[in-house]
Protein backbone atom coordinates (compact mmCIF):
# COMPACT_ATOMS: atom_id res chain seq x y z
CA UNK A 1 0.00 0.00 0.00
CA UNK A 2 1.41 3.29 -1.07
CA UNK A 3 1.64 6.69 1.38
CA UNK A 4 -1.25 8.07 -1.47
CA UNK A 5 -3.65 5.00 -0.81
CA UNK A 6 -3.16 5.51 3.03
CA UNK A 7 -3.75 8.99 3.28
CA UNK A 8 -7.29 8.27 0.92
CA UNK A 9 -8.39 5.37 2.83
CA UNK A 10 -11.67 5.18 4.53
CA UNK A 11 -11.68 6.06 8.34
CA UNK A 12 -13.45 3.92 10.23
CA UNK A 13 -16.19 5.85 12.94
CA UNK A 14 -14.71 6.77 16.31
CA UNK A 15 -16.62 5.42 19.44
CA UNK A 16 -15.94 9.58 20.69
CA UNK A 17 -17.40 11.13 17.56
CA UNK A 18 -20.40 13.19 17.70
CA UNK A 19 -23.72 11.51 16.68
CA UNK A 20 -23.99 8.90 14.54
CA UNK A 21 -24.78 11.02 11.04
CA UNK A 22 -26.86 7.81 9.32
CA UNK A 23 -30.01 7.95 11.23
CA UNK A 24 -33.22 9.77 11.48
CA UNK A 25 -33.47 11.63 14.29
CA UNK A 26 -36.13 13.04 16.53
CA UNK A 27 -35.33 15.82 19.00
CA UNK A 28 -37.47 16.30 22.19
CA UNK A 29 -39.97 19.31 22.71
CA UNK A 30 -38.44 22.56 23.46
CA UNK A 31 -40.90 22.91 25.93
CA UNK A 32 -39.18 20.62 27.91
CA UNK A 33 -36.82 23.46 28.67
CA UNK A 34 -39.52 25.26 30.70
CA UNK A 35 -40.18 21.97 33.16
CA UNK A 36 -36.35 22.01 33.71
CA UNK A 37 -36.21 25.26 34.37
CA UNK A 38 -39.53 25.41 36.88
CA UNK A 39 -37.77 22.46 38.57
CA UNK A 40 -34.20 24.12 39.04
CA UNK A 41 -35.77 26.62 40.61
CA UNK A 42 -38.20 24.54 43.00
CA UNK A 43 -35.06 22.87 44.29
CA UNK A 44 -33.01 26.38 44.80
CA UNK A 45 -34.96 28.79 45.66
CA UNK A 46 -35.69 27.47 49.02
CA UNK A 47 -32.19 27.07 49.45
CA UNK A 48 -31.07 30.84 48.41
CA UNK A 49 -34.25 31.75 50.35
CA UNK A 50 -32.98 29.71 53.31
CA UNK A 51 -29.85 31.54 53.14
CA UNK A 52 -30.39 34.92 52.70
CA UNK A 53 -32.89 35.03 55.68
CA UNK A 54 -29.79 33.40 57.82
CA UNK A 55 -27.87 35.89 56.48
CA UNK A 56 -30.33 38.54 57.47
CA UNK A 57 -30.88 37.27 61.19
CA UNK A 58 -27.68 35.45 62.04
CA UNK A 59 -24.72 37.46 64.02
CA UNK A 60 -21.35 37.64 62.18
CA UNK A 61 -19.61 35.32 61.48
CA UNK A 62 -22.63 33.29 60.82
CA UNK A 63 -24.16 35.58 58.46
CA UNK A 64 -21.17 35.95 56.18
CA UNK A 65 -21.15 31.87 55.58
CA UNK A 66 -24.53 32.06 55.55
CA UNK A 67 -24.54 34.82 52.75
CA UNK A 68 -21.50 33.19 50.86
CA UNK A 69 -23.53 29.74 50.58
CA UNK A 70 -26.52 31.93 49.46
CA UNK A 71 -24.43 33.88 46.66
CA UNK A 72 -22.90 30.29 45.47
CA UNK A 73 -26.11 28.51 45.60
CA UNK A 74 -27.80 31.71 43.76
CA UNK A 75 -24.95 32.21 41.10
CA UNK A 76 -24.75 27.67 40.62
CA UNK A 77 -28.97 27.88 39.74
CA UNK A 78 -28.05 30.66 37.27
CA UNK A 79 -25.44 28.87 35.52
CA UNK A 80 -27.11 25.71 35.23
CA UNK A 81 -30.38 28.12 34.24
CA UNK A 82 -28.23 29.46 31.55
CA UNK A 83 -27.14 25.59 30.36
CA UNK A 84 -30.38 23.93 30.35
CA UNK A 85 -31.50 24.89 26.35
CA UNK A 86 -28.49 23.59 25.80
CA UNK A 87 -29.08 20.55 27.39
CA UNK A 88 -32.44 19.66 26.27
CA UNK A 89 -31.33 20.17 22.73
CA UNK A 90 -29.12 17.72 22.84
CA UNK A 91 -31.73 15.19 23.66
CA UNK A 92 -32.93 12.80 20.49
CA UNK A 93 -33.92 9.25 19.76
CA UNK A 94 -33.75 7.22 16.38
CA UNK A 95 -35.71 4.10 15.67
CA UNK A 96 -34.26 1.51 13.61
CA UNK A 97 -34.62 -2.16 12.58
CA UNK A 98 -33.58 -3.64 15.50
CA UNK A 99 -33.09 -1.34 18.42
CA UNK A 100 -33.62 2.16 19.56
CA UNK A 101 -30.63 4.83 19.45
CA UNK A 102 -31.18 7.87 22.41
CA UNK A 103 -28.97 10.50 22.48
CA UNK A 104 -28.08 13.53 25.18
CA UNK A 105 -25.38 15.50 26.60
CA UNK A 106 -23.70 18.17 25.85
CA UNK A 107 -20.73 18.12 27.74
CA UNK A 108 -20.41 14.67 28.61
CA UNK A 109 -21.93 13.21 25.51
CA UNK A 110 -23.88 9.71 26.08
CA UNK A 111 -25.60 7.30 22.99
CA UNK A 112 -27.94 4.36 24.65
CA UNK A 113 -28.58 1.54 21.86
CA UNK A 114 -31.13 -0.49 22.95
CA UNK A 115 -32.08 -3.63 21.10
CA UNK A 116 -35.72 -4.27 20.81
CA UNK A 117 -35.02 -8.31 21.36
CA UNK A 118 -33.21 -6.45 24.87
CA UNK A 119 -36.56 -4.58 26.16
CA UNK A 120 -38.25 -6.33 29.10
CA UNK A 121 -41.02 -3.59 29.80
CA UNK A 122 -41.54 0.76 28.31
CA UNK A 123 -42.96 3.28 31.22
CA UNK A 124 -45.01 6.13 30.00
CA UNK A 125 -44.87 8.69 33.43
CA UNK A 126 -46.27 12.31 33.03
CA UNK A 127 -45.60 13.95 36.69
CA UNK A 128 -48.07 17.14 37.53
CA UNK A 129 -45.02 19.73 35.54
CA UNK A 130 -45.13 17.38 32.63
CA UNK A 131 -48.50 17.09 32.25
CA UNK A 132 -48.99 21.13 32.54
CA UNK A 133 -46.81 21.85 29.57
CA UNK A 134 -48.52 18.65 27.76
CA UNK A 135 -45.06 16.66 27.98
CA UNK A 136 -44.57 12.70 28.74
CA UNK A 137 -41.52 10.54 29.36
CA UNK A 138 -40.98 7.31 28.17
CA UNK A 139 -38.67 4.73 29.46
CA UNK A 140 -37.88 1.37 28.52
CA UNK A 141 -36.55 -1.44 30.68
CA UNK A 142 -34.08 -3.79 30.02
CA UNK A 143 -32.60 -7.13 32.26
CA UNK A 144 -29.64 -4.81 33.08
CA UNK A 145 -30.64 -1.70 35.02
CA UNK A 146 -27.55 0.38 33.51
CA UNK A 147 -28.56 0.05 30.29
CA UNK A 148 -32.16 1.72 30.50
CA UNK A 149 -33.14 4.47 28.15
CA UNK A 150 -35.22 7.32 28.95
CA UNK A 151 -36.67 9.92 26.46
CA UNK A 152 -37.83 13.25 28.14
CA UNK A 153 -39.84 15.61 26.91
CA UNK A 154 -42.33 14.00 24.38
CA UNK A 155 -45.75 15.07 23.23
CA UNK A 156 -48.67 12.21 25.08
CA UNK A 157 -49.62 11.11 21.66
CA UNK A 158 -45.54 10.59 20.44
CA UNK A 159 -45.33 9.30 23.85
CA UNK A 160 -48.10 6.50 23.43
CA UNK A 161 -47.00 5.87 19.63
CA UNK A 162 -43.51 5.05 20.53
CA UNK A 163 -44.63 2.40 23.53
CA UNK A 164 -47.10 1.13 21.43
CA UNK A 165 -44.14 1.01 18.30
CA UNK A 166 -41.43 -0.67 21.15
CA UNK A 167 -44.27 -2.85 22.67
CA UNK A 168 -45.28 -4.76 18.89
CA UNK A 169 -40.94 -4.82 18.21
CA UNK A 170 -40.47 -6.28 22.03
CA UNK A 171 -43.00 -8.99 21.04
CA UNK A 172 -41.98 -9.39 17.47
CA UNK A 173 -38.52 -10.46 18.48
CA UNK A 174 -40.45 -12.60 20.97
CA UNK A 175 -37.33 -12.04 23.71
CA UNK A 176 -38.12 -8.97 25.71
CA UNK A 177 -41.97 -7.50 26.15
Amino acid sequence: MTNLEIVNAPVPPSALSPWPQTVDWHRVSPRLIWVEELQLLASAAPVVLGCLLGFLFLDPPWSTVVGMVGAFAAASAAVRALWIPRIVHSWGYAERERDLLVRHGRLIRRLSIVPYARMQFVDVTAGPVERAFRLATVQLHTAAAASDAVVPGLAPAEASRLRDRLTALGEDRAEGL
